[in-house]
């Protein structure tokens, strides 16, 4: 029976990732089709190499990380919907802590795959209303223009804070190292370095700090 989950998990999951992969590739061929304008073979074959030299590491990166976190349920249904760090990555662990299960079990892969549902929809509903409502009355600029435009630049802030704090106070020995070498890295090598090259290297900190405290029965 778990066998035959998690085939039908992974046969779905990638039919759905390569679908959502083939409408985003649509969307704008579809749009340089009927304007009758397309990019220029040598400008891609130029611009390219370097775009994908800043993505790539995140990408592996997100993979690497993610998938255990979330499980395959999850995960798929991450990578199709997408904005995967500031909230189904929330909300899949934020599941799991209140439902008492640990990530990467049976339990934690049926939780987070509910969780991170349930918020793809609240998010396109939410969405959808909210464009017909601002579309209508044209209110948006009264919220990013008024009285309330600087506390959108701490919403991102705020909510990582809030969930780094809960795992910080549990696990802070294991945060030690990562963070340590996180900040020497931006001090040191270079302030303006991506979020995904600096994931990777706490990430690979976090690994060997780890494998430390636990050589030493610290943990």
């Amino acid at each position: 029976m778990q066998k035959d989950y998690f085939d039908r998990v992974h046969r779905w999951g990638i039919l759905w990732n390569i679908g959502a992969l083939l409408v985003l590739i649509a969307i704008p061929v579809s749009i340089c089709s009927y304007l009758g304008a397309w990019p220029e073979i040598n400008a891609l074959v130029s611009i390219m190499p370097k775009l994908m030299g800043l993505y790539w590491l995140t990408a592996i990166v997100e993979v690497i990380t993610y998938v255990p976190l979330l499980g395959p349920g999850g995960a798929y249904l991450s990578f199709v919907t997408g904005n995967i760090s500031n909230l189904k990555l929330p909300c899949g662990l934020k599941a799991m802590e209140q439902a008492k299960v640990r990530a990467n079990t049976e339990e934690g892969e049926v939780i987070s795959t509910i969780a991170i549902s349930v918020s793809a929809i609240v998010t396109t509903v939410i969405i959808a209303v909210g464009v017909i409502i601002f579309g209508v009355t044209g209110s948006l600029s009264v919220l990013t223009e008024g009285a309330l435009a600087p506390a959108f630049n701490y919403v991102l802030p705020a909510l990582f804070g809030s969930l780094a704090a809960g795992y910080i106070l549990k696990h802070w020995k294991v945060m030690i190292a990562p963070f340590v070498v996180g900040v020497l890295f931006l001090y040191f090598v270079d302030p303006t370095m991506g979020a995904g090259t600096l994931m990777f290297i706490t990430i690979v900190a976090a690994v060997i700090g780890v494998l430390v405290l636990n050589k030493m029965n610290k943990l």
